[in-house]
């Protein structure tokens, strides 16, 4: 599994762990977007995010080295106070690495546990190894967006990409929202204009597949 690397972007996903869901009731997508903005809004930019009941996808750019390492340091000097002239330590690649993954480890641990404790189970609710794919390029950047805010109508969760609450598509329509980069996203997109017109003509092309697969 690759890792994920400083100053990187990624298109992310992670499914129910069997045929469970992950997400069951409306507090159950607002608790994970709690902590999502606890545990990795300090190392990653995020783009576009869409819950559905039993799987997520997000796109999202990993932060630059020197402010992973500012995080780390912090989060470090916190945590292990007792740790002498810690600032002065190099902190190596592998260490920012680490730390990466372990701030998404401990997104999917804090909720699966509280999922565990208010729904009376036992055991794993994510899949051990979230995928992700490497974003090369602008074009694939853009299109990882669109089909993320897409993918509800794509598993027939809803008619519209934008009948569906638990996506971000809204919140960057709207320019209003804690969690995307909306005005880095939109100059991308040429404006938001543009970003509507690309995920209309997208969800039109989806639309036209369909029937002429029938």
């Amino acid at each position: 599994m690759e890792k994920l690397q400083p100053n990187c972007s990624y298109h992310i996903f992670n499914h129910a762990n069997g045929f469970e869901n992950i997400f069951i009731e409306d507090e159950n997508y607002r608790f994970f977007l709690d902590k999502y903005n606890q545990y990795i809004l300090p190392i990653a930019e995020t783009y576009a995010y869409c819950l559905l009941p039993n799987h997520f996808h997000l796109v999202v750019r990993i932060r630059r080295r020197e402010v992973l390492e500012e995080v780390f340091r912090n989060f470090k000097s916190t945590n292990f106070s007792k740790v002498q002239n810690f600032e002065k330590v190099e902190v190596t690649d592998n260490m920012i690495e680490y730390y990466i993954s372990k701030q998404f480890a401990n997104l999917f641990s804090c909720y699966t546990q509280s999922f565990n404790k208010v729904n009376k189970r036992r055991g794993s609710l994510f899949l051990k190894n979230f995928r992700r794919e490497p974003i090369k390029n602008k074009a694939y950047f853009m299109n990882a967006v669109i089909y993320t805010h897409r993918n509800p109508v794509h598993h027939a969760f809803c008619d519209r990409y934008t009948d569906w609450s638990y996506t971000s598509f809204c919140e960057i329509k709207e320019r209003n929202s804690q969690i995307i980069e909306v005005d880095k996203l939109l100059r991308m997109f040429g404006g938001r204009d543009s970003f509507i017109d690309l995920h209309e003509q997208s969800a039109n092309k989806f639309r036209e597949s369909l029937i002429a697969d029938l």
